[in-house]
């Protein structure tokens, strides 16, 4: 099993204010760290030409998002807390609104799966009604792997003759 993480935030200001500045240019070196970290697995990009772009919501032009996928808790939080990722979460407030509820979201994956945004959504949904659990929690919160059921499909028992 893999760890799929998604952190949800609202800027303070359009992308290309001047105030956001700091975050939009250290996407692109915060990203290539995270690419490199040991135990990184696969992140969604918004560009493949632009790392500094952000993924866009219709819905929503403030709207900021990551979604990965680590080995585990441990290499995900290493990336986060004993990184130089840590200098820029520190500096969070400077860039986004802040939010009273759970806006990162963590959750079990098979290997070689890869999360959706709307997967992620949900689970952040959930999280937030619900609480932490197996299927949507947290840092804090958090739920161990457990391993998925086998599934036989392709098994069918013999027919019993007497």
């Amino acid at each position: 099993m893999h760890l799929a993480q998604m952190n949800v935030a609202r800027l303070l200001a359009p992308a290309d204010d001047p105030r956001i500045a700091d975050f939009i240019d250290g996407l692109e070196p915060i990203n290539a760290l995270a690419d490199a970290a040991p135990g990184f697995v696969w992140r969604m990009r918004a560009n493949d030409e632009d790392p500094r772009e952000l993924l866009h919501y219709d819905h929503d032009d403030y709207l900021a998002t990551t979604l990965s996928v680590w080995e585990s808790r441990e290499t995900l939080w290493n990336f986060v807390y004993r990184s130089a990722h840590l200098d820029y979460l520190r500096r969070r407030r400077e860039w986004f609104e802040h939010i009273a509820e759970p806006y990162a979201v963590m959750w079990w994956i098979p290997v070689g799966e890869v999360p959706t945004t709307s997967g992620g959504f949900e689970r952040l949904r959930r999280l937030r009604a619900e609480g932490p659990g197996p299927e949507a929690f947290t840092f804090k919160d958090f739920y161990e792997a457990t391993p998925m059921p086998r599934h036989i499909s392709s098994w069918v028992p013999s027919p019993q003759t007497t």
